[in-house]
């Protein structure tokens, strides 16, 4: 490994970097020179199809120390057997599903064998939806890397800090931050707490990307500035590598005879980056009623149908509350996205118990969901002052897809999910 120091960054989202880990590593004025410096290799790692609009092309150009078709055949891996998107062998019924938080793994469980998936959508051979994993590791990946051919990466730890090494760079995460590993990038997890639990979105389709403001104007929501690329690092060692590849929801392995993080240089707009959800700007009602939850998108991931999201990344965080004659949790509601959300730290607005941090639930398409009874009738009755929730942060990940349970998930989901919504009182009229 070339340096233990603290990795540094380039910020702003989207943008065309260029770094180097070695001076004189990155080619000037030219993508692939006969002969790259120190005898590296050009290679380019695409994210979009070479024909998209040039605003929506996304690639990266990598000076690396092998190239990356220098392996040998991939078979079967079987150490996760809770990493797949399979659903149980009855059709799902269209019930609203709430699950605690994971088992703590068994000693030695790095990132990937720690991987459970629990919904998912589509197929990744369509190029559309997406799936919800689960992470709880208490082991460094010390000796292999993972990538997913599938889909983009969105690690959301809960409990214990990442560093994830990438083929482009470090990135250092904690709970309240959110990384993204773009498709095809291969990474190390290691874990300087020891332990940690959290959540991986896995995107099948087109990259994430800041939501459009509207009406909202040229601020607000997620801001450009506040994302942060890493810059070049990379290993330079001669040892057995296995690389466990994610390719069409089933997992493979094949073994290298280095470590294949070796990219000196590179320069592009396809890359890893990290944000901190704390400075994500809050926007909301300053006069009545509840806004519709779009107002909290820090990433979306369009459909063929505009308007429509193929994934939304949406947060929940701490915000004031001044809605005048307001019922101010969400409010009761049936809805033709999908919604699939997760607690990172406190409660949750709209639900009084049961909701864990690390805990995740599911409300398909149209299922009338809401406030449980005590949240709603503590919030009919309150005395409408200026409050700010504090303490929490929440997430969701919604599609236009419905979304599938795997077997293993839909065995242990709370049994009493229902029960949040039982026993309100029938409204009397005169």
């Amino acid at each position: 490994m070339l340096s233990n120091s603290s990795p540094a960054y380039l910020t702003g989202f989207g943008g065309h970097f260029a770094t180097e880990a070695v001076s004189g590593a990155l080619p000037q004025g030219r993508n692939s020179p006969q002969r790259p410096a120190f005898g590296l290799y050009a290679e380019q790692l695409s994210g979009t199809a070479f024909t998209m609009a040039r605003h929506e092309n996304r690639r990266s150009w990598l000076y690396r120390m092998r190239p990356s078709a220098d392996h040998r055949p991939f078979v079967r891996y079987d150490r996760a057997p809770r990493f797949k998107a399979e659903a149980g062998a009855e059709p799902l019924a269209p019930n609203r599903l709430r699950w605690d938080p994971i088992a703590e793994p068994a000693p030695g469980t790095d990132f990937v064998d720690g991987l459970t998936t629990a919904v998912f959508n589509r197929s990744p051979a369509e190029l559309e939806g997406v799936a919800v994993h689960l992470y709880a590791a208490n082991a460094d990946m010390t000796d292999r890397v993972f990538v997913s051919a599938d889909g983009e990466l969105l690690i959301l730890p809960q409990q214990g800090r990442l560093d994830i090494l990438t083929e482009l760079g470090r990135l250092e995460i904690a709970p309240g931050q959110v990384a993204l590993v773009p498709r095809g990038v291969r990474f190390r997890v290691m874990l300087p707490d020891g332990a940690a639990r959290g959540y991986v979105a896995e995107n099948y389709g087109a990259p994430f990307r800041l939501p459009d403001l509207g009406p909202i104007g040229a601020n607000g929501l997620a801001n450009p500035r506040d994302f942060e690329t890493p810059v070049a690092w990379f290993e330079d060692r001669d040892e057995p590598t296995e690389v466990v590849q994610k390719y069409g929801g089933e997992l493979w392995t094949t073994t290298l005879d280095h470590s294949p993080l070796d990219v000196v240089a590179w320069h592009g707009n396809l890359a890893p980056y990290r944000y901190d959800l704390a400075h994500f700007n809050a926007i909301g009602s300053v006069s009545f009623d509840h806004p519709d939850p779009s107002i909290f998108t820090v990433l979306t991931s369009p459909s063929t149908v505009h308007g429509r999201a193929n994934v939304d990344f949406v947060i929940f965080p701490p915000r004031w509350m001044v809605g005048e004659d307001t019922f101010r949790p969400p409010w009761f509601h049936r809805n033709v996205m999908s919604e699939c959300m997760g607690l990172l730290t406190g409660a949750y607005d709209a639900k009084a118990e049961g909701f864990a941090p690390g805990g995740l639930s599911l409300h398909n398409l149209l299922s009338g969901h809401g406030p449980d009874v005590d949240t709603w009738r503590k919030a009919s009755e309150a005395e409408l002052k200026p409050h700010k929730i504090e303490g929490t942060m929440a997430f969701m990940i919604e599609s236009c897809w419905p979304l599938q349970v795997t077997a293993e998930a839909l065995g242990r989901a709370q049994s009493d999910y229902d029960l949040a919504w039982a026993d309100f009182p029938k409204a009397q009229l005169p």
